[in-house]
């Protein structure tokens, strides 16, 4: 009887996210639609590729693709249409400590933010490019200020503080 109540719990839970996930909500003052701020996902990355090259003594360019999986299952009628796409922006920390000749470990942290997204079934993005550079350079603005004000936090832990401070 315990185990039925909570799979019943468990499907209203599921059924409720799907349906308050295209409701309006707002966040600072501004409206929006998607996942409640304060929730999270989980994800898991395929074998991915993760290309790089050294363009100055301490600079390297990287590309990275892979598929990314939902560790769980969606609840049924959530989320966006498939064909969906999103233009994030990430800024984030990389902690590497080599293994071995051929092997390191490697681990990040940093914010992610969403300068545009184009719906399934239209062909523009949600804001030009020139409105997602100017978001960007806001981004990189308020991150510049806040590293300043953060002095006595070591660099090393940058991002973390960054995630937990607003």
């Amino acid at each position: 009887m315990r185990q039925q109540t909570v799979q019943k719990r468990n499907n209203v839970s599921s059924q409720d996210s799907a349906k308050t996930y295209n409701e309006f909500k707002t966040f600072g003052g501004k409206q929006y639609t998607g996942m409640k701020v304060g929730r999270s996902h989980k994800w898991y990355y395929d074998k991915g590729e993760w290309k790089e090259k050294k363009v100055t003594p301490d600079k390297w360019e990287f590309s990275y693709s892979v598929t990314k999986r939902r560790a769980g299952h969606a609840p049924e009628g959530s989320g966006v249409p498939i064909g969906t796409e999103y233009n994030w922006y990430i800024l984030a920390h990389q902690n590497v400590k080599k293994l071995d000749a051929n092997n390191y470990s490697t681990s990040m942290t940093g914010l992610k933010y969403k300068l545009a997204h184009k719906r399934a079934e239209k062909e523009n993005w949600s804001a030009t490019d020139k409105a997602q550079r100017k978001r960007l350079i806001q981004i990189l603005e308020e991150m510049i200020a806040q590293l300043k004000q953060d002095t006595n936090v070591p660099v090393q832990e940058k991002p973390v503080s960054l995630l937990t401070s607003k």
